[in-house]
């Protein structure tokens, strides 16, 4: 189940040197914070430094090597967020196994994509894409222009009915109530019996297996609907490719939810086809939701 629990934990952000794109990251970041009425920490890992830290440098009488890069975004979100309690950090290491290794203590950690936000140099294979992959909390990856001043108040989740996540679901209903969107729950029925069949072969009945995706989203949606009243819920059954769907109805919205593929350990080393397609494809933040393994 999706943690509601988390707002005692920070909303974990990575961060590199002060830009137009890290700015679109670190408020996204923000935003999450003040919904979510959790605190926001900015990160700046320094690779190959010499394995000290800076947990708040403000006050300490001298600068270290990171603090030219926390410190100005940190005044920034204070002036911008006022109702955002924010601290800043510096650490040694490797960026993603720092961030990995904080997951555990996040409510939500935040990055940006290839060419932008947290790591610049790096591509979204490497830092964004590991960390996506194995954290232990949601990651939400920011893409340059992503983050709109206004965008549409609706949340999208992608639900593959024949393996329901169930985390990814609570996120995006918890997320929605909290931005006051209407929440679309879609799911893409690419048949393949769709393409030309051979001599005596049958094709399957497709409105009713159309019918059958809606009735178990409806279902999943029931089950949901006690505990966020105010959620408008829309299921959307279509028969295209599912990262098309997922593309097509990320635009203008707020936020795109995404599952983990349901795989821990091992078979979790490869995010899922969809999911991954869907973090660079997608027009709008996408969140990654850790879930459990059912198989």
């Amino acid at each position: 189940m999706y943690d509601v629990k988390a707002a005692s934990r920070p909303i974990l952000v990575g961060v590199e040197e002060e830009s137009d794109a890290v700015r679109t990251v670190v408020r996204h970041a923000a935003r999450q914070a003040e919904l979510h009425g959790s605190p926001l920490h900015l990160l700046h890992v320094l690779a190959g430094s010499d394995g000290t830290s800076d947990e708040n440098s403000e006050g300490t009488g001298q600068k270290t090597p990171g603090a030219s890069v926390v410190e100005p975004l940190a005044a920034w979100v204070h002036s911008e967020f006022p109702n955002v309690v924010v601290t800043a950090q510096t650490a040694p290491g490797r960026a993603a196994e720092v961030l990995l290794a904080r997951s555990a203590e996040a409510a939500t950690l935040v990055l940006g994509h290839r060419g932008t936000g947290g790591f610049a140099r790096l591509p979204l294979g490497s830092v964004s894409w590991q960390v996506a992959t194995h954290a232990e909390c949601p990651v939400v990856i920011v893409r340059p222009g992503e983050a709109a001043e206004n965008p549409k108040a609706r949340v999208v989740v992608g639900v593959d009915i024949n393996d329901v996540s169930g985390e990814a679901l609570d996120a995006a209903f918890a997320e929605a109530a909290l931005r006051g969107a209407r929440l679309e729950m879609v799911h893409a029925n690419l048949h393949l019996s769709e393409m030309p069949v051979g001599p005596g072969m049958v094709a399957p009945d497709f409105k009713a297996l159309d019918e059958a995706a809606l009735r178990i989203l409806d279902a999943e949606a029931t089950q949901r609907a006690a505990r966020y009243p105010g959620v408008e819920v829309r299921p959307h059954v279509e028969r295209v490719r599912p990262s098309t769907l997922l593309t097509e109805a990320s635009q203008g919205a707020s936020l795109l939810v995404v599952g983990s593929h349901g795989r821990t350990g091992l078979r979790r080393l490869m995010l899922g086809s969809v999911s991954a397609e869907a973090l660079h494809t997608a027009a709008c933040p996408v969140m990654v939701v850790p879930t459990t393994d059912h198989h």
